[in-house]
C-alpha cells in the first residue's frame, strides 16, 4: 500500500532536504491534521493575520483555513461550522436534515481542498514527493482538481489538473486563473462517468517519472481526512442542533459516492454515535445500485466504478437521485421564478437564501436524506447529515443550459412549482436500497475491475480492504503524520514564524 500514500516514515531523506530548503526560503508552515480538525487548538500565531488576509489567496497562511469553521465571509472564524437546518416545511419530510457548507472552504470554495491537502502533505513530510522536481497531478471530475491546484500552487510546486471537457465553465475558469500553463489543464473525454478516460490519461501521463498521480479514488490520505476532520466537524454540527431538541438522535449520513473520501465521516459518525451511510448515485449511472452505467449531469460524483477508498462492507444504503431533479432544482433554488414559488408556500427569506449555498451534488445529497427518510418511515427525531460540497455559484453557466433542455427555454413560475411538486415535496422511495451481507459483497466485488484488472493491484491489497479491521487500522497513520509534519516544520525552521 505504499504506492498509494501510505508511510509511517521518511523514506527519502534527500526529497526531504530539498522541500525543507524550499518551503524554509518561502516561510511555508504546515497545519497538522488535527489542528485542521479543530482549528481552536491552533497557536495564536498560526491564527495572526488571518482576518485581514483574502481567503482567496495563495497564501501559505491559507493552508491554516482548510478546515470547516470558516465564517461566511470566509475571513473570520465560527465554533460551529456553518450549516442550515432543513426544515420538514421545505422537505416535506419531519426528520431535520443537516446539510454543513463547503463553500466556506478558502482558494476554491468547496472542501475537496481538504482532501488535496490530506493526500499531498504526508507525501511531502515523508520525501514521497520532491516539489522542486516532481508535477503533482490531479484526476478528478471538478472540485478536487482545483484543490489539489491550488494546495501546489501554495506549497511552491507544478499542479496538473486532468479533468472530463463537459464540466461546468466555471471549474475552467478557475483553472485558468490559477495555473502556471494552461497545458497544465488537461481535458478528457466526457463528463462525470468517464472516469476510466481519466485514469488512462493518468496512466499516460505517469510515464514521465517527473509526474506523481494524486488519484483522490485510491489515495487514502482523501479517506483519512474526512474522516478525521470532516466527520468530526458534522458531528459538531449535530451536537450544536441537539443542544436545543435533547431527543435527537442521529440517524444517518449521506454523500455521494464520488471519490468516497467524503463518505469517511459517515464512518466516523457511525462508529460514535450508530448512524447509517447512505451512499449516493445518479439514476443515470446507478453503478453501485444495479450495475449500471450511463451519463449525467451531476457534477462532482463520477462513476461506472468503485473507488478503492469505499468502505463498501460499512455502506448501509444506496439511493439513486436523478439529474433532472438536481439540474431542475438548482434553477428553482436560484431563479425569481423559483424563490417566488418558494416563498408563496410559506418558506422564510432566510432559508430560501440558504439554497442557494447548494451545488448540484448537494442537491443531490439532500434528494437522498428525502427519499430514505420516507423509505425507512424516519421522524423528527431522526437527524439526517450531510454536506453540501460547493455552492451555486459553480454552476451559474448551468442555468442557462437547464432552461433549454428542460424547459424549452424558459422557467416562469408555473414551471417553478410543477419542479417543487415533482422533485421535492413529490420526491419518491424508488430507487432506495437498504444494504445486506450479500448487496455489500456484490459492490464491493464490482471494484475487482477496475482496481486489480485495470490498475494492477494485488488480490491480497484488494481483499484487505473487505475486512473492518483493515480501515480501523488505516487510522494509526493520522498521529503519525500530524508528528511528522510538527518535526518537518521544526526542521524547516518555521514552526515559530506564525
Amino acid at each position: 500500500m505504499n504506492r498509494l500514500g501510505l508511510e509511517r516514515e521518511i523514506v527519502n531523506p534527500e526529497a526531504r532536504n530539498r522541500t525543507l530548503a524550499l518551503f524554509r526560503e518561502r516561510h511555508i508552515v504546515l497545519p497538522t491534521l488535527s489542528e485542521l480538525r479543530a482549528p481552536s487548538t491552533m497557536s495564536a500565531a498560526a491564527r495572526a493575520g488571518l482576518a485581514a488576509l483574502d481567503p482567496d489567496a495563495p497564501d501559505p497562511r491559507n493552508l491554516f483555513r482548510v478546515n470547516w469553521y470558516n465564517a461566511a465571509d470566509r475571513s473570520g472564524a465560527v465554533s460551529v461550522p456553518d450549516h442550515v437546518v432543513l426544515p420538514s416545511e421545505l422537505t416535506g419530510v419531519a426528520s431535520p436534515i443537516l446539510v454543513a457548507f463547503g463553500n466556506r472552504f478558502p482558494m476554491i470554495r468547496a472542501h475537496k481542498v481538504l482532501a488535496a491537502y490530506g493526500c499531498l502533505v504526508p507525501r511531502l513530510v515523508t520525501g514521497q514527493f520532491d516539489p522542486t522536481r516532481h508535477r503533482a497531478v490531479w484526476p478528478s471530475t471538478g472540485n478536487y482538481c482545483r484543490g489539489g491546484v491550488a494546495i501546489s500552487r501554495i506549497l511552491g510546486c507544478r499542479g496538473v489538473a486532468v479533468l472530463p471537457e463537459g464540466m461546468s465553465d466555471e471549474r475552467f475558469q478557475w483553472l485558468e486563473q490559477w495555473v502556471g500553463d494552461r497545458s497544465d489543464i488537461v481535458r478528457t473525454v466526457g463528463t462525470e462517468s468517464n472516469v476510466k478516460e481519466i485514469y488512462d490519461k493518468c496512466a499516460e501521463l505517469e510515464r514521465d517519472p517527473a509526474n506523481v498521480i494524486f488519484n483522490q479514488f485510491c489515495e487514502f490520505g482523501n479517506h483519512l481526512v474526512h474522516y478525521h476532520c470532516t466527520g468530526r466537524a458534522l458531528e459538531n454540527v449535530f451536537e450544536h442542533v441537539r443542544a436545543s431538541h435533547p431527543s435527537l438522535r442521529l440517524a444517518a449520513f449521506f454523500s455521494a459516492t464520488g471519490s468516497a473520501g467524503t463518505l469517511a465521516a459517515g464512518d466516523y459518525l457511525k462508529d460514535r454515535h450508530g448512524a447509517r451511510v447512505v451512499a449516493v448515485e445518479a439514476l443515470e449511472c446507478p453503478t453501485l445500485l444495479y450495475n449500471g452505467f450511463g451519463e449525467h449531469n451531476i457534477q462532482g460524483i463520477g462513476d461506472k466504478h468503485v473507488p478503492l477508498i469505499h468502505n463498501v462492507t460499512n455502506t448501509d444504503v444506496v439511493v439513486a437521485v436523478s439529474d433532472r431533479a438536481t439540474d431542475s432544482l438548482h434553477l428553482a433554488f436560484n431563479t425569481d421564478p423559483g424563490r417566488e414559488a418558494l416563498r408563496a408556500r410559506g418558506i422564510a427569506p432566510e432559508l430560501i437564501a440558504s439554497l442557494a449555498h447548494m451545488g448540484f451534488s448537494s442537491i443531490c445529497n439532500v434528494l437522498s436524506a428525502i427519499k430514505t427518510a420516507k423509505t425507512l418511515g424516519l421522524g423528527p427525531d431522526d437527524a439526517l447529515v450531510t454536506v453540501a460540497t460547493d455552492g451555486s455559484e459553480l454552476y451559474t453557466s448551468e442555468l442557462a443550459k437547464a432552461r433549454t433542455k428542460l424547459f424549452g427555454g424558459t422557467f416562469d413560475r408555473a414551471a417553478a412549482e410543477r419542479v417543487l411538486d415533482q422533485h421535492l415535496y413529490g420526491a419518491d422511495t424508488d430507487h432506495v436500497l437498504s444494504l445486506s451481507a450479500r448487496d455489500r459483497d456484490r459492490v464491493f466485488n464490482l471494484g475487482y475491475f477496475t482496481w486489480v484488472e485495470q490498475q494492477g493491484l494485488s488480490v491480497a491489497e484488494f481483499e484487505a480492504r473487505r475486512k473492518q479491521d483493515f480501515w480501523v487500522g488505516l487510522r494509526q497513520f493520522i498521529p503519525v503524520w500530524d508528528e511528522l509534519i510538527k518535526r518537518f516544520n521544526r526542521d524547516a525552521g518555521v514552526a515559530a514564524e506564525r
